[in-house]
């Protein structure tokens, strides 16, 4: 399907082999869409659970891909920077075809711009429930001082500790708390690297993880200190390491989304060298009007730093 350049499909083999390029032209911005897409290339379009119909568009204009967007089961909308023209017309474009979504991701321009357009095709009115702040690493800088202990990867005999500190981490952030055993492989924090430090008695006392490299950029994604261990520096001691890792493995660029407002954790990843590129902002979108004969689909989590 197609309507003043933009192209609806449910293959993702076909929007990677049109649009793949585009993405990797800008791996800090799209590096959600990068992870996200990838994933449901792997493992199927499934990947993350039953709901709506996952489907994924681009928009061209004068033979180049300007755009990019899709949908997972989860019902959330992912969006590449557009302009607020290029935002209202894929609105009414998606709005004419009867879509619905429970929400919308992106930069936090393009995310408004598209939850006003939205609301006036609609009459879905958008409430903020997420925001974040993406950083990019400039020069790795390693703590100063090092705090003691050392970087160890998390193998299969950890997997119940990491778990376990992502369903606690799932807690801190206001998510949904559906973590476990059963459901790890239908989970955001499924298929990632994990990095413990460690005391010199072995004890983990913070954790990172990281995406798999693609396109050139690695996300950090999560960082987790149990409260009665933070504020000693192992926060920034674990992301150094990871993302020493990332550099190592060939990443070209290193990544990473902050509550904006936590000055603490913000404070941590400048002094490593991390810094701010773009604020990103959620807005979930209120039920669709009965009369319009519009689906119910609300999200099942509050939208993380991966979607």
């Amino acid at each position: 399907m197609r309507s003043a350049g933009w192209h609806l499909t449910e293959d993702i083999n076909d929007l990677l082999a049109r649009a793949g390029d585009f993405l990797c032209s800008r791996p800090v911005m799209h590096n959600t869409p990068l992870t996200t897409l990838e994933k449901l290339r792997t493992c199927g379009t499934d990947a993350d659970g039953a709901g709506a119909t996952v489907f994924f568009g681009r928009l061209e204009e004068e033979g180049e891909v300007r755009a990019v967007f899709y949908r997972t089961r989860r019902g959330r909308l992912t969006l590449t920077p557009l302009s607020p023209e290029q935002a209202n017309s894929l609105a009414a474009h998606l709005a004419d075809l009867g879509h619905a979504f429970c929400g919308v991701t992106a930069d936090h321009d393009t995310a408004t711009a598209f939850a006003g357009a939205w609301q006036r095709h609609t009459g879905a009115a958008p409430v903020r429930d997420w925001r974040g702040l993406l950083h990019r690493l400039a020069a790795l800088t390693p703590p100063q001082p090092v705090p003691a202990g050392r970087g160890r990867p998390a193998g299969k005999r950890d997997q119940e500790h990491v778990i376990r500190w992502c369903r606690e981490f799932a807690a801190d952030v206001g998510e949904a708390v559906t973590v476990d055993a059963a459901s790890w492989a239908g989970t955001r924090f499924a298929d990632k690297h994990y990095t413990f430090w460690e005391t010199p008695d072995g004890t983990p006392v913070s954790m990172a993880g990281a995406n798999p490299l693609v396109g050139g950029q690695v996300r950090v994604d999560p960082v987790y200190t149990p409260a009665h261990r933070r504020g000693r520096g192992y926060a920034g001691a674990v992301t150094a390491e990871v993302s020493r890792a990332a550099l190592t493995a060939g990443a070209r660029e290193v990544v990473l989304f902050t509550d904006p407002e936590n000055a603490i954790s913000n404070a941590v990843y400048r002094r490593i060298g991390y810094v701010p590129v773009c604020h990103f902002t959620g807005y979930g979108f209120s039920p669709r009007r009965a009369e319009a004969g519009w689906e119910d689909d609300r999200p099942t989590a509050r939208p993380a730093s991966d979607s």
